[in-house]
């Protein structure tokens, strides 16, 4: 038989039962667009969490007063509040570690902040000149907090968007939405005055805090009138390249504990968060649940090839005495085998396209109502249409196989 005959003969023999074929088809349908769908929203969280754990600055080690407590891979039990970091600690790295681009202080704390009628809390980080470059905060209007303000104790801040939008309201004049006539505008923090003198740009929630909901103040101001004390809450450090993290961390935390005076490196009374062992154990957790996800709707590809199997094997049983007829007039085993497992293939590969359609379509509408972001990949579509074609491959040989087994003259008794 020729490739022409092969196809039009796969097509009158799937035509000839259009519901049972359709009700197969769609067994398939279902498995590949489970599959991709909650792939992508599996690829799409590990996108979400990899941007905001960057969003939260590049080479970024972060210094944490406290006891070391770990949850896995590296990845500190919390902030904590103690008090074992002070300035002095901050200045002797950035002038005995090596290769440190840029170090900031903070001293963090949440207080009632109110202007006019409105008031929220929110979160008040006192911090330095350098806290922009390093955790990658871009100022939308106005500007940031300079470290002679910080110096002179001037009382001025720098407004998250959302904070922003929360005590002066929107302006939908504006593209982006924010007030225009912010900046100048007095604000009280804990009952204290201070003068907005910026709003950064909104960078959205990160999992770990959002940075559009933090008001941004001179470090030594927050010392002097909110904490009223000179310990820091982190030391922000920014390595000079990805490859000297390790490097850095392992000084810096050699550094420490000679200033504290601990020997046992388990008793140390600080922790340092590696970003980029966050960003690991996060891809690490993720992948892990893109996997159980894709094992999941696996299970529905599984049901779907049997039904493929079960459909094949009950039109072998049907057309005996065709098959019987094709051998008595010099089939050969190989000519009846290819046709029932094109067959096979063919509902599959239907299935395989149409069901990677229905995905990507789901996962689109899915991302579009803002419930999960989502990502479909190129890989994850032809993992499923090849997964299509083998299931059509797997389910579709022992029918094929059976059929050619078929004796002649028995096949043409058949009734």
């Amino acid at each position: 038989m020729t490739i022409k005959d092969t196809l039009e003969e796969t097509y009158a023999a799937l035509s000839a039962n259009k519901t049972r074929s359709g009700l197969t088809i769609l067994g398939i349908v279902i498995g590949i667009a489970s599959v991709i769908a909650l792939v992508s929203v599996g690829q799409g969280a590990s996108a979400s969490i990899s941007s905001s754990i960057n969003a939260l600055g590049s080479n970024l080690l972060e210094v944490l007063p406290g006891a070391t407590r770990q949850f896995g891979a590296g990845v500190s039990a919390g902030r904590g509040t103690a008090k074992s970091l002070i300035q002095a600690d901050s200045d002797a790295i950035a002038s005995q570690v090596q290769n440190v681009q840029a170090i900031a202080d903070e001293v963090t704390g949440s207080y009632q902040v109110a202007a006019g009628g409105n008031n929220t809390r929110v979160t008040v980080d006192g911090t330095s000149e350098a806290y922009p470059q390093i955790r990658n905060v871009a100022v939308d209007q106005g500007s940031y907090v300079t470290d002679a303000e910080s110096v002179s104790l001037q009382k001025v801040a720098v407004l998250g968007p959302t904070v922003a939008t929360d005590l002066f309201g929107t302006d939908p004049a504006q593209p982006d939405g924010l007030p225009a006539d912010v900046i100048g505008q007095k604000i009280r923090i804990n009952n204290i005055e201070f003068t907005v003198i910026g709003i950064t740009v909104a960078k959205g929630g990160t999992g770990f805090g959002s940075q559009d909901n933090q008001i941004y103040i001179p470090l030594q101001t927050a010392e002097r009138f909110l904490t009223g004390n000179s310990y820091l809450s982190t030391i922000d450090v920014q390595a000079t390249g990805p490859d000297v993290m390790t490097q850095v961390q392992n000084d810096l935390t050699s550094l420490l504990l000679a200033r504290h005076n601990i020997t046992d490196a388990t008793q140390a009374d600080f922790n340092v968060l590696n970003q980029a062992d966050i960003l690991a154990s996060a891809s690490s957790i993720t992948t892990t649940l893109t996997y159980l996800l894709g094992a999941i709707a696996g299970i529905s590809l599984l049901v779907g090839g049997i039904g493929i199997m079960n459909m094949m094997l009950t039109t072998v049983t049907e057309r005996t005495r065709e098959i019987g007829l094709r051998k008595a007039i010099g089939a050969r085993k190989s000519d009846i085998s290819m046709q029932f497992l094109i067959e096979a293939v063919a509902l599959t590969l239907i299935g395989g396209i149409a069901g990677i359609v229905l995905g990507s379509g789901i996962s689109f509408l899915v991302s579009l109502s803002g419930i999960v972001h989502t990502s479909v990949s190129w890989q994850a579509i032809l993992l499923a249409f090849g997964v299509s074609a083998a299931i059509g491959i797997a389910f579709g040989y022992y029918p094929a196989r059976r059929a050619a087994s078929l004796n002649p003259i028995e096949a043409l008794r058949y009734e």
